[in-house]
């Protein structure tokens, strides 16, 4: 083999191993966005789970009152809208018009906590 030959081949594999290099990284970015929203995942799915327990529970105290009881306890009273959108933005999640329903991941929301504050 000559030198050019074996000068080119070494050339031509460390052109490879920078593609795969770039590969990696990528692959890397691509894992990290899905650890990311798997956690979100993760988190949002335990509070769902929390609510649908509540809310079990509150239909299981509702049982036993009567028809006329449990239609009232079923509309909304004032500030239980309010209520809910606390508990809500308490839980981690956006209430503003923004971004509501998702994960707040930053701390606290100026928008939300502005709208909290109109009451």
């Amino acid at each position: 083999m000559e030198e050019k030959e074996f000068f080119s081949q070494v050339s031509h594999l460390e052109e490879q191993l920078g593609q795969i290099y770039v590969d990696f990284g990528n692959m890397k970015a691509h894992l990290a966005d899905l650890m990311e929203e798997n956690h979100n995942l993760q988190l949002e799915n335990r509070h769902l789970r929390e609510r649908i327990e509540k809310t079990k529970q509150r239909q299981k105290k509702n049982a036993g009152k009567s028809s006329a009881d449990a239609a009232d306890t079923s509309s909304f009273q004032a500030g239980e809208g309010y209520d809910n959108l606390a508990r809500l933005y308490q839980e981690g999640f956006h209430i503003c018009n923004l971004h509501y329903g998702s994960v707040r991941k930053d701390g606290d929301c100026l928008f939300c906590l502005a709208f909290l504050n109109k009451k």
